[in-house]
């Protein structure tokens, strides 16, 4: 395995938010030490194992969780250990989640200091009552304060992470939401349809009937709201989530849609080499109890047969700006899509419009048979 791309999963969470099942450990107080020891042994394991090597790294993107919530030096020290055992490329592209409340000046400092380039922050909404809502920990003015922050602190590449498709009944604006996200003048956008999990906060709560999800007009309308706002200030929407002014998209997640290798440490990080993919345990104390006992942290993995990589080349083609090129009888079913207003063919090239992003799920199916 020759990974250019790392993932380092930081679990630590003040709080779930609503919507929440990502593998998080609400921590009053983070245990770093613990945390980073679990992650040098994880990359002593991968060593000894042949799935870590020096080949230069071109992106390393710290997610979670929240990896800010290391502080400043917690974080230098996490990019410390990375370059104990990965060598960086010239000019790599390295990201941090944050949430805003955590972007103070000495952290920010030290994260740039560190070798921190990229920011994405999770903002989610400008509206004060939503956020409670959310179970956020910050407000919109923490929000617009950590991109001055950031920026003083010279880390420039700014992404913003909002939601949309909320319930019709916390009154929020989507359209002051776009506008406010805009006047901060981010790199990067990402936007994320709001869903329930099961075994969530909201899905008890939409269960119960005290909550319900905005209907399919609404996401459409929202969907379509942002890609029009967005292109106009001069963004490329150029994956169906994410949007990103010229030379910003992201890297790290953009070599997840080509297919490349990458490798992924910490509670419920996956790996993939091309061939097979594999995850780690996901219980954060699981995982350090594995990796101090000197066992292996993965919980499992899968070959992907030739049916199943060719099906995930289709479908991570045709949500990205790139498409897909089709094979000749695929070319016929994407014909009647363009028809439709949900394509345009272009050598033997398929790329959905808006529209057909919005139908991604069922036409990658519909070629794939998955």
């Amino acid at each position: 395995m020759i990974p250019r791309h790392l993932y380092v999963h930081v679990p630590f969470c003040a709080r779930r938010c609503i919507y929440c099942d990502f593998s998080i450990a609400v921590r009053r107080t983070v245990p770093i030490d613990e945390f980073l020891d679990a992650l040098v042994l994880e990359l002593e394991h991968r060593s000894e194992h042949g799935s870590a090597n020096s080949s230069p790294l071109e992106t390393v993107y710290f997610g979670g969780g929240t990896p800010s919530r290391l502080g400043g030096e917690g974080v230098a020290r996490m990019v410390a250990i990375v370059n104990q055992f990965h060598s960086i490329a010239a000019a790599p592209e390295i990201t941090l989640e944050a949430n805003p409340d955590d972007v103070s000046a000495q952290n920010a400092e030290r994260w740039a200091t560190a070798g921190i380039n990229r920011i994405s922050l999770g903002v989610q909404t400008f509206d004060d009552s939503t956020l409670a809502w959310m179970h956020r920990t910050h407000s919109a003015a923490q929000a617009r304060a950590a991109v001055a922050i950031a920026r003083c602190a010279g880390i420039q590449n700014i992404s913003v992470d909002l939601i949309f498709a909320l319930p019709g009944g916390l009154n929020r604006s989507w359209r002051d939401d776009l506008d406010e996200a805009l006047a901060l003048e981010p790199d990067h956008i990402s936007l994320y349809g709001l869903t329930i999990e099961r075994g969530t906060p909201l899905a008890r709560l939409t269960a119960s009937g005290a909550s319900a999800l905005a209907g399919e007009d609404t996401y459409a309308e929202e969907f379509l709201l942002a890609h029009a706002t967005a292109v106009a200030a001069g963004f490329e929407h150029y994956e169906v989530s994410n949007f990103a002014r010229t030379g910003r998209r992201s890297r790290h997640n953009s070599a997840y849609w080509a297919g490349a290798q990458y490798l992924g440490i910490g509670p419920s990080a996956h790996s993939f080499d091309g061939e097979r993919r594999s995850w780690n345990v996901s219980p954060y104390a699981e995982w350090v109890s594995r990796l101090a006992g000197g066992s292996s942290p993965e919980e499992g993995g899968e070959t992907l047969s030739v049916s199943n990589r060719s099906a995930e080349s289709i479908y991570l083609g045709l949500r990205t700006a790139k498409g897909y090129r089709a094979e000749a009888a695929d070319l016929d079913v994407a014909r009647s899509w363009a028809g439709a207003g949900w394509a345009a063919i272009d050598d033997e090239t398929v790329r959905l419009t808006p529209e057909g992003w919005l139908r991604l799920d069922s036409l990658a199916a519909g070629l794939t048979g998955f």
